[in-house]
């Protein structure tokens, strides 16, 4: 989904929708727009969980359009997704607060350790913004990386998006393995290191935990 990729770092900040020009519609805010390509109108929706979806209509015939979520179409649909895309980056510019990273664990992971460890995350590659490494900055080592991957790299005839925490266990690896929500390293050496899901499967304290192993073994 377009609203999906393109807000996934993103929280709402709700007091800024209304005078963006947003209208309260019981638990939800609605913002109506007008395309300058062939009257085309829009309807954005962001419901109380910050989530956002999109309408195209032709304002002549009330018609939804939906041709320009194909990703590959050219010409009139990709003129039009263009300008989609325009307008809710426009709305997340003025209305959105950006997040480190995509699940509320993993920012509240991330937090935790930046404040124990004096550990700032570190984006270090451009084609992926959504990898953050932890350093000891002691020794200048890597001692954890957050990472977004599909979920088929760790759990077979699985899909979809995941943020994972890897970190260094050492000779514990393997024990550790048995743990669910742990499972065995993304892109770092299996023999020492694992990948943990960031989706609450494992507590903050048990997290936190394992990363001050990782820390230690720095």
């Amino acid at each position: 989904m377009i609203e999906e990729e393109i807000f996934k770092r993103s929280i709402c900040d709700f007091k800024r929708l209304e005078k963006y020009g947003f209208i309260k519609e019981g638990n939800t805010y609605v913002y109506k727009a007008t395309l300058k390509v062939n009257e085309f109108g829009v309807t954005i929706t962001v419901d109380e969980n910050s989530k956002i979806s999109g309408k195209m209509y032709d304002t002549d015939t009330n018609e939804e359009y939906t041709n320009f979520r194909m990703e590959n179409e050219n010409g009139f649909s990709q003129i039009i997704r263009e300008e989609y895309i325009n307008i809710l980056k426009d709305i997340k510019k003025n209305c959105f607060i950006e997040k480190t990273f995509i699940y509320d664990q993993s920012n509240r992971i991330a937090k935790l350790i930046s404040e124990k460890y004096s550990s700032k995350v570190e984006s270090l590659w451009d084609k992926f913004p959504g990898y953050g490494v932890f350093r000891n900055n002691e020794t200048n080592k890597w001692f954890g990386i957050i990472m977004n991957v599909d979920k088929s790299k760790l759990i077979n005839k699985t899909s979809g998006e995941v943020e994972i925490l890897c970190i260094k266990l050492g000779n514990e690896t393997n024990k550790y393995l048995e743990v669910k929500g742990i499972y065995e390293a993304y892109h770092m050496n299996k023999k020492n290191w694992v990948s943990i899901i960031l989706d609450d499967t494992l507590t903050d304290e048990e997290i936190m935990n394992l990363a001050h192993i990782s820390y230690k073994l720095s």
